[in-house]
């Protein structure tokens, strides 16, 4: 029996919000090697990245988290996507690619700040996270040594996709 990918509907996404926070720690904790810090899970609830910091649900369950903060440096914004992953049942369904689709679409719609690209860090170990970004295209920019520090390899490979804009027209024709 041949496994379909889910339709988009299956797929949703909610902010994370101090009521779903508890979620968001529980699924981290299955995802990531690592513990992250208080002021990561205060940063997520801010309300300038609640476009940006989502549970990602299939057929209302939670099954994964993704993490974005908002970086402007010399007039250009950023996203630094610091978390994107589902737990492991639910991978090779499309979940992954069409949370990953959804981010670049709010980036590109993303007017305050206007969004220029999405950046990440990949350890260099993590080739299939590497294609998988690669295939929605992200570009390999950079290597950065010693990134992590509670893990090995401890190096990090710089991936960044530019958000592409669609120029809006309004009904008025200003």
């Amino acid at each position: 029996m041949s496994e379909s990918r889910p339709s988009p509907s299956r797929v949703s996404f909610a902010a994370v919000t101090p009521n779903n926070l508890g979620t968001v720690r529980k699924l981290n904790s299955v995802l990531f090697p690592i513990k992250y810090s208080e002021k990561f899970y205060n940063d997520i609830t801010q309300p300038d990245v609640e476009d940006f910091c989502q549970l990602i649900y299939y057929n209302d369950v939670p099954v994964g988290t993704m993490c974005c903060r908002v970086e402007v440096k010399d007039g250009q914004a950023k996203l630094y996507l610091m978390t994107l992953a589902v737990l492991a049942p639910y991978r090779s369904r499309g979940i992954g690619s069409q949370s990953l689709k959804h981010l670049i679409d709010t980036a590109a719609a993303h007017a305050k700040p206007k969004i220029d690209a999405i950046y990440l860090h990949v350890q260099v170990s993590n080739g299939d996270a590497k294609r998988f970004y690669q295939r929605h295209g992200f570009k390999e920019v950079g290597l950065y040594e010693n990134y992590y520090k509670k893990i090995t390899p401890h190096d990090a490979w710089i991936l960044q996709c530019d958000i592409e804009h669609t120029a809006t027209v309004t009904s008025e024709g200003k």
